[in-house]
């Protein structure tokens, strides 16, 4: 094991992988020379040419269009959209054509494609580059919805994701490029379906995933601090979903509260909340309790953005009010 940043897991999994399979191919806007607008493919190029890491027009229609055929026609490509905002553009090739092609010839095409983006607030990024888009995804059949929180989580993800022969929206967070962790330096692969515990406790569950995970650590931390014992369940895909995970946990603790970033309305924890009810009820001692963003674009100004989204407080004072405690003055 080793201590490496969550930006270089994700680059140094592309170098292993386009290395173990010559079929694998990076495409995106300025992934070659630039690595991207986070750096991640940066040095590909140099290892592998240009051939097998290209540069694309300005164009997200056209990337994901050039990486299904790729796909259909033998190849394994990482296809890069700089922003999540931006999959926007190629909404109907992602849901009606990448999503759907598998089903419609009859398993007879594979489409073994992985597009790769990045999300989330931070950075005074505003409206149209902080979104949390990641449920347009879970809501279209025939995708899968990886989105990793830790270096080594992002790794072993995202190998599972080129070596598998289906689509797969891999959704990194613009925040978590930095943040290190520990890495083996042997080879492993983490299946899709099966959530991670990331603190083990009695009294509460916290389920969270990408970068709200650190948020809700710090909270977790605070809450021992009172006596009270949290469990942290970090998701790590969203489709497959480990509802199982889910409510195993919930039996233990018999409260709930699930925190993401992305927009409360509609939000991953809506779904979590009806699939526990239905078949954790007689478990629950409390309201299943849900913290996300506020239902406004994402504002530009820091101090106005830290509003909208939840925060180590806030939770804090979620968690208080499940355990039937007033809430805390910070």
């Amino acid at each position: 094991m080793r201590e490496i940043s969550y930006r270089d897991a994700i680059n140094e999994t592309l170098r292993e992988e386009m290395e173990r399979d010559e079929r694998v191919i990076l495409l995106g806007e300025d992934i070659s020379l630039y690595g991207g607008p986070r750096r991640v493919t940066w040095g590909l190029v140099e290892s592998f040419g240009e051939d097998r890491v290209r540069d694309t027009p300005i164009s997200e229609n056209t990337i994901i269009g050039t990486g299904l055929g790729a796909a259909i026609t033998g190849m394994r490509p990482v296809v890069e959209i700089s922003y999540i905002d931006f999959a926007l553009l190629a909404m109907d090739q992602i849901g009606n054509q990448v999503a759907k092609l598998s089903y419609m010839t009859g398993g007879q095409t594979k489409v073994p494609l992985v597009i790769r983006t990045q999300g989330g607030s931070g950075g005074g990024t505003a409206a149209q580059h902080s979104q949390s888009l990641e449920m347009l995804f879970v809501h279209i059949p025939g995708l899968k919805v990886v989105i990793p929180a830790t270096p080594y989580d992002a790794k072993g993800l995202l190998k599972t994701a080129i070596r598998d022969d289906g689509p797969v929206i891999f959704i990194e967070h613009k925040l978590l490029y930095v943040v290190k962790g520990m890495v083996s330096v042997k080879e492993y692969l983490i299946p899709f379906g099966e959530l991670a515990i990331a603190r083990r406790g009695s009294d509460i569950t916290i389920v969270t995933y990408s970068a709200m995970l650190l948020k809700v650590m710090e909270a977790a931390e605070m809450l021992h601090q009172e006596g009270i014992e949290v469990e942290v369940l970090d998701l790590r895909t969203l489709i497959p979903l480990d509802i199982d995970g889910v409510l195993a946990s919930v039996k233990k603790t018999g409260r709930l509260l699930i925190v993401h970033e992305a927009s409360l309305v509609g939000g991953m924890g809506a779904e979590i909340a009806a699939q526990v009810q239905e078949q954790a009820f007689d478990y629950l001692d409390a309201p299943i309790t849900r913290l996300g963003a506020a239902s406004v674009p994402i504002p530009y100004s820091e101090s106005l953005e830290r509003l909208v989204f939840p925060n180590k407080e806030k939770i804090v004072a979620a968690a208080h009010a499940l355990i039937g405690l007033p809430s805390p003055s910070f």
